[in-house]
C-alpha cells in the first residue's frame, strides 16, 4: 500500500531528528533513512530493475554454462527457474526493512551485528561485489573489443586492444558512478525494453541460424542416470541462489526509495523470476544451437558473435550486451560496496568515493582468471561465495522476523550505547553464528568427505547460521536491548 500524508510526514519529522541528534560516525547524507519525498520507485521501476540487471552477459553465461555442463534445455530451464524462486524468497525477506524503515543494507546490518560489527557483512558482500565489478567490467571490455574486431578484423588478435577497451569500459562505469543513484533508475527503464527486444533479435537469429526450434534445442542431456545428473543439478541450483546472493543481502539499498511495500513485493515477485527465465532461456538456446551449428556447445556469447561474419547484426548485439553490462555493474556491483565502504567512515567516504574504491578493487582481483572457464565460475566463485554470504542472509532474517517481529528503533541505528550497542559495537552472537555458518558451508573445500555440504554451501550457511543466531539470542539476549520495541518509525504497515 502507499505511504499516507500522515506517514510521509512523520518520515520526514523523523529524518530530521535523526540529521540533528546522530553518531557521525555512523552517519553520512547516504547512509541517512529517506524522507518521504524521495520514495520514488514504483513497481514498473522494480520490474525493470530486474529486467536490467538479468538481461546482461554473465546471466547468459551462467543459463549456458547448464548446457556446456551435459544438462538438456528442459532441465536447464528447470534449475533455473528453481533457484530463483528459492532466492526470491531472502530477496523479499530482506527488502522489507529498506521499504519500511529507508535504511540501507549497512545500517539495517547493525542491528544484529552491532553498530561495530556491521562492518564485517558489509564488506564481506562489498568484497563479492568488487569481484562483479570486474567481472563485468572485463566481459564488458571484451565486447568493445569485438566491437572494434567486427570494424576492424586485423584487432581481433591484439591483446593492447583488448586491455584499453577493458579500461575504457571500467572509466566509463566511473562516470556513472559519479552521477549518483538518479541515474541509474533512468539508465534502467530506459534500457529494460531496449534489452528486450534485442535479446529476441539474437535468439531468433540463431533460430534462423539452427534451422527452426527442433534443431536448435535438440541438444540431449549427457547425464544417462539419475544418480549423474543429480550430482551436477544440486552444485548447480546453489550456483544459481549464489549468483542474486549478493543482492539479497543489499537490496534494501533499492527498497529504500520504494512508494510502498506493495510496489517493490509486485515488482521484484514479476520481475525478479520471469526476467531471469526469459533472458536464460535466450542463451540456453542459443548454446543448444551452437551444437547444431558448430559442433560444440559455446557458452561465451561474445565468442558466439565472432563465430559469425554479418558485421551490422554482431553489432547490433554487442551494443546491446554493452549496455546491459554497464547497467548491472552499477545497479548490482556499486550501490552495495559503495554504501559499505561509507558505512567504515561516514564522514570521510561518500558514496562517490565509494564507488571509486570498489572500481579499484575490481580491477586488483583480476577478473580474467575468475571467469578463465565455465567450470571456475559455477563451482569456484558461485558457490564459494555463496558459503561466505549465505549465512549472513541467515542472521539478518531471524533477527528481523525472529527475534524483533519487524520492529527497529531506526533513531538508535545511528547512535552508540544505544540497543545495537551490545559489546562495545559487536554482537558476539552474530559472529559465532556467522563463523559457524561459514565453517559449515566451506569445509567440505578441506574435507573431501564433507564436499556435499560444499555442494549446498548457501543452504548450509543460511540454516546454520540463522538456526544458531535464534538459539544464542535467546539462550543469551543482551542485558540492556528489549527485543521487541515498537518504535517511531514504525509508518508503513
Amino acid at each position: 500500500m502507499a505511504v499516507s500524508s500522515s506517514a510521509s510526514g512523520a518520515l520526514d519529522q523523523a529524518g530530521a531528528d535523526l540529521s540533528a541528534h546522530h553518531d557521525p560516525r555512523l552517519y553520512n547524507k547516504d547512509l541517512a533513512p529517506t524522507f518521504a519525498a524521495q520514495r520514488t520507485w514504483g513497481t514498473y521501476n522494480y520490474i525493470a530493475l530486474w529486467f536490467s540487471m538479468s538481461m546482461e552477459v554473465t546471466t547468459y553465461m551462467l543459463a549456458s554454462s547448464l548446457i556446456a555442463g551435459g544438462m538438456n534445455w528442459k532441465q536447464a530451464i528447470l534449475t533455473i527457474l528453481l533457484g530463483n524462486l528459492i532466492v526470491l524468497v531472502p530477496m523479499l525477506l530482506n527488502a522489507h526493512a529498506g521499504a519500511k524503515y529507508g535504511i540501507p543494507f549497512p545500517v539495517f546490518v547493525r542491528a544484529s551485528f552491532g553498530t561495530r560489527g556491521a562492518n564485517l557483512p558489509a564488506m564481506l558482500r562489498a568484497f563479492v561485489a568488487c569481484g562483479w565489478f570486474g567481472i563485468q567490467s572485463w566481459l564488458g571490455g571484451q565486447a568493445i573489443a569485438a566491437m572494434i574486431a567486427v570494424l576492424w578484423p586485423a584487432t581481433a588478435h591484439m591483446p593492447s586492444v583488448l586491455w584499453a577497451s577493458f579500461l575504457g569500459f571500467w572509466l566509463l562505469n566511473m562516470y556513472v558512478v559519479w552521477r549518483g543513484v538518479e541515474s541509474i533508475r533512468f539508465l534502467q527503464s530506459f534500457s529494460a525494453p531496449f534489452m528486450l527486444v534485442m535479446s529476441l533479435t539474437l535468439l531468433f537469429w540463431m533460430l534462423h541460424k539452427a534451422g527452426g526450434f527442433g534443431p536448435m534445442l535438440s541438444a540431449p542431456s549427457h547425464f544417462h542416470t539419475t544418480g549423474s545428473f543429480l550430482r551436477f543439478f544440486f552444485p548447480s541450483l546453489t550456483a544459481m541462489v549464489g549468483y542474486w546472493a549478493t543482492l539479497s543481502l543489499n537490496i534494501p539499498d533499492f527498497t529504500r526509495y520504494a512508494k510502498s511495500q506493495d510496489s517493490q513485493i509486485v515488482g521484484q515477485a514479476f520481475g525478479l523470476p520471469v526476467a531471469m527465465v526469459l533472458y536464460s532461456f535466450i542463451g540456453i538456446a542459443c548454446t543448444s544451437a551452437s551444437v547444431t551449428i558448430f559442433g560444440e556447445a559455446i557458452w561465451s556469447p561474445i565468442t558466439l558473435l565472432g563465430r559469425f561474419h554479418q558485421p551490422l547484426a554482431a553489432m547490433l548485439a554487442l551494443v546491446a550486451l554493452l549496455i546491459a553490462t554497464l547497467n548491472v555493474n552499477i545497479g548490482a556491483n556499486v550501490v552495495s560496496p559503495s554504501n559499505d565502504f561509507s558505512n567504515l567512515a561516514p564522514g570521510l567516504i561518500s558514496f562517490r568515493t565509494g564507488g571509486l574504491i570498489t572500481g579499484l578493487l575490481g580491477l586488483a582481483m583480476m577478473p580474467w582468471k575468475l571467469m578463465s572457464s565455465f567450470g571456475s565460475y559455477i563451482f569456484g566463485w558461485l558457490i564459494g561465495y555463496s558459503g561466505l554470504l549465505g549465512p549472513v542472509a541467515g542472521i539478518m532474517v531471524a533477527d528481523y522476523f525472529l527475534i524483533r517481529g519487524t520492529k527497529l528503533d531506526t533513531v538508535s541505528l545511528y547512535r552508540r550505547g544505544g540497543p545495537y550497542e551490545y559489546t562495545r559495537g559487536f554482537n558476539p552472537r552474530a559472529l559465532v553464528a556467522l563463523g559457524a555458518g561459514v565453517v559449515v558451508a566451506l569445509i567440505g573445500l578441506a574435507v573431501p568427505s564433507l564436499r556435499f555440504l560444499y555442494d549446498y554451501a548457501w543452504f548450509v550457511g543460511f540454516f546454520v547460521a540463522a538456526a544458531s543466531y535464534y538459539g544464542l539470542m535467546l539462550l543469551s539476549p543482551p542485558a540492556h536491548a528489549e527485543l521487541s520495541v515498537v518504535t517511531q518509525s514504525n509508518f508503513q504497515e
